[in-house]
């Protein structure tokens, strides 16, 4: 909105020349996202203890101490994120851009997706929402739809093509393909980090990590200097998503600023899916969706653990782990949760220099 308003000024008043900056836009966009999240903070948390008197319903088959720790704290928390992201994006974006509107769809109806999750959990008081069916129907419906509108934006080959990491301009044509491939990363994405989503700023931290690296990724992809020097494809107009990138980090510090341990408030699948199904679409239209699965790599782990502990029991009756998703599996063990969530990220961290690294190795 502002580079609408304010950059066909620039004749005037110098100044404003920098809304043409991609890079003055996503610092714009990372501090008004932190500001609104400061800002609206408060007063959602205030508003959620008000009609949730008795928290997020904690489970009883989880961690003994999660009973006593954290009964009573509001859920729903990524209303703070959705908010925060939205507003920084829309003021510092460039509007006309497809891209942009591509993954606000992405976010904001996997965040209705879980927002009603939520909300079923909190009527019933059990951890029991939405149907594991209902949910997978409803974010494969958003993240066609967004899939769709992204094919029909791209420029062929991109529009169906899929990059392959470590080789040079390697563009694979999946024609139709691409559309399950596409829902399947994003639906992916979000439900992972939903499954991170269990320690008090567990799963924050790993999305602004991954959220940083692809604003680099989306400003290296749109740009043809660095796109030509590293190699790698090229794609107009996926720049702008820098800003996005950059309003997810704004947003994810301001919330984590509540949800550090102890947490005032849980983001709920309100946020988690809302944060990951937006990271799987930064990453299908910056062609990096298998970049995404080294540097999103904790996200994988957690995801994997669960698979492994389902599979495991239902052929030999035994649990590989003491319990799943991992993270619970080292609270088992005696983990204190501070230590669980900082060794996990710096697990993220290690993971994001490795997937940031596939810029560069061609």
């Amino acid at each position: 909105m502002l580079f609408h308003l304010l950059f066909p000024l620039s004749d005037q008043i110098g100044v404003f020349n920098l809304f043409r900056y991609i890079t003055f836009r996503t610092g714009g966009a990372v501090v008004t996202a932190l500001i609104v999240s400061f800002i609206v903070g408060p007063f959602v948390i205030k508003w959620l203890r008000k009609h949730q008197r008795n928290g997020q319903p904690i489970r009883t088959d989880g961690p003994e101490e999660h009973l006593l720790t954290k009964q009573g704290t509001p859920t729903m928390g990524g209303f703070i994120i959705l908010l925060a992201l939205a507003i920084g994006t829309l003021l510092w974006s460039d509007l006309r851009n497809g891209y942009v509107w591509a993954v606000l769809i992405v976010t904001i109806g996997f965040g209705a997706i879980g927002a009603v999750d939520d909300y079923l959990k909190l009527v019933r008081q059990s951890h029991h929402g939405l149907s594991a069916r209902l949910k997978i129907i409803s974010q494969i419906l958003v993240a066609a739809t967004a899939t769709l509108w992204i094919m029909e934006v791209s420029p062929a080959p991109l529009s169906t093509g899929l990059a392959v990491p470590f080789f040079k301009n390697v563009l694979i044509d999946l024609g139709w393909g691409f559309l399950p491939f596409a829902v399947l990363v994003m639906v992916g994405a979000s439900n992972a980090v939903n499954l991170t989503d269990g320690l008090d700023g567990l799963a924050i931290g790993p999305v602004m990590i991954a959220a940083g690296c692809f604003v680099l990724i989306a400003y290296l992809t749109g740009n043809v200097v660095f796109a030509n020097y590293l190699q790698i494809q090229l794609v107009p107009g996926a720049g702008e998503l820098a800003i996005f990138c950059g309003a997810l980090v704004g947003a994810g510090l301001g919330f984590l600023w509540y949800n550090a341990p102890p947490a005032m408030v849980f983001m709920g699948d309100t946020g988690s899916l809302a944060v990951g199904g937006a990271l799987g679409a930064v990453s299908v239209i910056t062609k990096h969706e298998l970049v995404l699965a080294i540097i999103g790599g904790l996200f994988v782990l957690e995801t994997v653990s669960v698979i492994v502990q389902v599979v495991s029991f239902k052929l030999t009756g035994k649990r590989v782990f003491r319990m799943a998703p991992l993270h619970h599996h080292f609270e088992k063990k005696g983990w204190a949760e501070p230590t669980i969530v900082i060794r996990f990220w710096i697990i993220a961290s290690i993971l994001a220099l490795a997937g940031l690294a596939t810029l560069k190795l061609r």
